[in-house]
């Protein structure tokens, strides 16, 4: 009996702790949305969001490990104003006809515990690549209370340049400073 204990004993240290597969959530295009800030000519701070985002987050909790890879419908701008849109998607800003879409693909996600508290990526807007860094300001994971299905939940903000991705018309007047602020859910697959 002894020799049977010590053998499973012996056999879970070798073989070490379980270690957990890492996830994969959908983005719930329902309660995922980008949105972005900026001022407008000293009058105003604008809050403009997508409509479209679709994606997905890769999660391995135990080796405190992520992946975040979202794809941006740039058509789907919503100002509050139809003229307003057309005129964001134009080639001076957005340039939709081109570049229908805005990617960020993560390159690192650094945590502290068992949340993360970084994202480093490369966000690809007008065919433009540039390094941008998101400071995760809240980040839920557990059962989704509506679903019942395991969920993600949080939102991140970062700050870049329009003019580093080609779309700097008229600044200074209109900030060339943009404030990112991102709220996602995503549902695990």
């Amino acid at each position: 009996m002894k020799k049977a204990v010590f053998a499973a004993l012996f056999a879970g240290l070798i073989a070490g702790p379980a270690l957990a597969a890492p996830q994969t959530f959908e983005l719930d295009p329902t309660h995922s949305f980008p949105r972005f800030s900026y001022n407008h000519m000293g009058l105003s701070k604008q809050i403009l969001r997508f409509n479209k985002t679709a994606g997905t987050i890769v999660l391995d909790k135990e080796a405190r490990e992520a992946k975040v890879d979202v794809v941006i419908d740039t058509t789907s701008i919503d100002t509050g104003f139809d003229t307003f849109d057309e005129h964001i998607q134009a080639a001076d800003f957005l340039d939709t006809a081109k570049f229908p879409t805005a990617t960020f693909k993560s390159t690192k996600v650094v945590f502290e515990g068992d949340k993360p508290v970084t994202i480093e990526g490369d966000l690809t807007i007008k065919g433009v690549t540039k390094p941008v860094t998101l400071t995760v300001t809240s980040f839920f994971h557990g059962p989704h209370p509506m679903l019942k299905k395991e969920a993600i939940g949080a939102n991140a903000s970062g700050v870049i340049k329009r003019s580093d991705f080609n779309a700097g018309k008229y600044a200074p007047a209109v900030s060339d400073e943009v404030t990112l602020d991102i709220a996602v859910e995503a549902i695990l697959k």
